[in-house]
């Protein structure tokens, strides 16, 4: 890791990968669900609104999967599942 990502708190980076995956996919964060770290990097997955409909709990998101260097910047993301925003998952 090199000594620019020790200056990056993971929340930087967190806040970071959210407003790129924003502008990158086009669609609004909701917020990071989890975190990972990798041996060389970061694993943030992070939650995005794909479609906003009438009421709110109808709300499509999505889980994304990014992949963070030690940098900080992103190297690859794989969206995950689609879900309804009233969905209450059981895992």
């Amino acid at each position: 890791m090199s000594a620019m990502a020790q200056e990056r708190s993971l929340l930087e980076i967190g806040r970071s990968v959210m407003n790129e995956m924003a502008e990158f996919v086009g669609c609004p964060a909701e917020g990071i669900t989890g975190v990972q770290q990798l041996d060389d990097g970061w694993m943030i997955t992070v939650e995005l609104l794909e479609m906003a409909r009438v009421p709110e709990t109808t709300d499509v998101l999505a889980s994304y999967d990014v992949r963070v260097d030690g940098d900080g910047r992103i190297v690859d993301f794989q969206r995950g599942p689609r879900y309804l925003r009233a969905e209450v998952s059981a895992g």
